[in-house]
């Protein structure tokens, strides 16, 4: 069972989310949050595998990504994706799981630990700490902004662009996938699926320069909590790993080989395996 849906988010923004499983009959609820300049394609395997299980699986497009709105007033804020998080959670039979990358992480810490810490059962934090290496910040950061105005002249030239940024990944020659990641404009050129103002507005996510409140959040979260770190990960460094586990020592963590930040799309088959090691000891 698969369904496009659409909720309210914060401000009644709309939000798109791929639906996997059936509500009805679901042994656990799970909801998807990507990292920035991604969309809710990004989990799309993962989350038929955990329907498949029974459970019953969110993927949800964040806003000014993808096919959600973009935000007329360009609250691009973590406080603004953490409600939106929370308000899509409140639609759901009981509180989900939530797994977030990256953006998608960080307004899960937000929304658990200072928003709404009745929202979720658990949080998986993917390649995210409180503490962030500035180097891999600035290396993401650079690779979003660097077609952002003139895009590319085609699906190959994107695919390209990415084979750059990521030279450990086996390029795929079929471009279905990436094809979900952009949209074709009136000029004849491909562009991300978002919001430019997600980069550029005044109102735009700025979490790796507050790593206290971070840190905070997910010490109050008082959920169980998995991180699953790309071993190869350029913002995730192994002291990282250590201070969030001596300020969060309950949580559990794992490490994918072969894997950057982009865990997921990396090593999919061995994200998805510790995530479902991880929802059925919970």
């Amino acid at each position: 069972m698969e369904l496009k849906r659409s909720f309210k988010g914060f401000n009644d923004l709309e939000l798109v989310a791929d639906e996997f499983g059936d509500p009805n009959t679901a042994s656990r609820f799970v909801l998807f949050a990507h990292g920035g300049g991604q969309t809710r394609h990004a989990w799309q395997s993962s989350a038929r595998l955990l329907a498949d299980k029974g459970m019953h699986a969110l993927s949800l497009d964040l806003r000014g990504h993808g096919e959600s709105a973009w935000a007329a007033d360009a609250d691009y804020s973590m406080e603004a994706f953490a409600h939106d998080l929370i308000a899509v959670a409140a639609k759901l039979p009981k509180p989900p799981v939530l797994v977030g990358a990256s953006l998608g992480g960080i307004s899960g810490m937000i929304a658990a630990g200072e928003l709404g810490k009745n929202a979720f059962e658990a949080l998986v934090l993917v390649d995210i700490t409180p503490k962030m290496d500035e180097r891999g910040v600035e290396k993401v950061v650079s690779f979003m902004g660097q077609d952002l105005e003139h895009g590319f002249e085609s699906l190959e030239a994107a695919a390209q662009s990415i084979a750059t940024y990521l030279p450990h990944r086996k390029p795929s020659k079929n471009l279905d996938g990436l094809k979900k990641n952009l949209r074709l404009g009136e000029d004849g050129r491909y562009r991300w699926h978002w919001d430019p103002k997600f980069m550029t507005g005044t109102s735009r996510p700025s979490a790796s320069k507050d790593p206290d409140r971070l840190s905070q959040a997910v010490q109050a979260a008082q959920i169980p909590l998995l991180l699953i770190r790309g071993k190869m990960s350029e913002l995730v460094t192994e002291e990282a790993v250590e201070d969030f586990l001596k300020i969060v020592p309950h949580a559990k963590y794992t490490d994918v080989s072969g894997a950057g930040h982009m865990v997921a799309g990396d090593n999919n088959e061995v994200f998805t395996q510790a995530l479902i090691e991880f929802l059925n000891e919970t």
